[in-house]
This record gives structure tokens, C-alpha cells and sequence, in this order.
């Protein structure tokens, strides 16, 4: 923002005045130009909350022996052991049909995990913009009322 004197005001007044009005449209505005704006997350960071994301799904769904046995109980396996079927068959079975939907699980858990990193830096930089925003209203009506053009 530049601000020049539109009364006749002289060179000394201008920067007594300018730090003034950046002073009272600092706070309230919640705006600070020389405040630098949010950090967005790093490639780190958003693969950590992915990789938790991902296990926070396989802990609600469950783990050990029930998905190795495709969501079943063990007390769910009724075939006898006859002819190389039963209980060691219907495991490998069940655990083979419950891959696509864990991978599928996992990967929704990163998309979601993205979307809302997404959502969050977009916010964190609205709300900044908007900040901005409210402190060059407040700056430039403070200086107006001294005398001075902001552009």
C-alpha cells in the first residue's frame, strides 16, 4: 500500500501517521500485513496424517485372525476337513476376497486424509486474505481521516 499527503501535510507527519493507523487497524482487524501467511503443511507432514489415517481405519475395522478370515468369526467355519478343504481353505478364501476391500478401505482413508488437508489450508488461507483484507479498510480509513491517499 502507498500513501501519499493529499491536504499539503508535510514529509514528517506521514510516517507518524502511517504508524499510527497501522497500529489501530492492526487490532481489530486481526490483520497484520508483515505477518506472513499460513505455512501449508510439507510433504512429510501430510504423508504422516496419511499413514495414520490408514491405520485408524484398520483398527475400526479390526485386524488378526477375523480379517484373515475375511470378516468372519473362526467359529463361523462350518465345512469339515475332508479333501483339502475346511477351515485352512475358507481362511485362504476369505482372506483373498477381503483384499480389494481393505485396499479400498486404505485408499479412501488417504483421499479423505487429503481432502481435509486440502479444506484446512484453504481456510487457513482465507481466513488470512480476509484479515488482510479487513486491516487495508482499516488502514486506509485511518489515513483518509488524516489527510492522506491510499492506493
Amino acid at each position: 500500500m502507498f500513501t501519499s499527503p493529499k491536504n499539503g501535510q508535510n514529509a514528517e507527519q506521514q510516517p507518524m501517521d502511517e504508524n499510527e493507523c497501522y497500529t489501530s487497524a492492526r487490532q481489530p482487524s486481526g490483520g497484520d500485513p508483515l505477518a506472513r501467511p499460513p505455512a501449508a503443511k510439507s510433504a512429510d507432514q501430510k504423508e504422516a496424517e496419511q499413514r495414520a489415517a490408514v491405520d485408524n481405519a484398520k483398527s475400526a475395522k479390526g485386524g488378526g485372525l477375523e480379517e484373515l478370515l475375511g470378516g468372519q468369526q473362526p467359529e463361523a467355519q462350518s465345512e469339515p476337513l475332508q479333501e483339502g478343504k475346511g477351515a485352512a481353505a475358507g481362511t485362504l478364501k476369505g482372506g483373498m476376497q477381503q483384499r480389494p476391500a481393505n485396499a479400498a478401505t486404505k485408499q479412501q482413508a488417504v483421499a479423505n486424509t487429503a481432502a481435509q488437508q486440502q479444506q484446512q489450508e484453504a481456510q487457513a488461507n482465507a481466513a488470512h486474505a480476509q484479515n488482510l483484507d479487513a486491516f487495508k479498510r482499516a488502514f486506509s480509513a485511518c489515513m483518509d481521516a488524516r489527510g492522506c491517499s491510499v492506493k
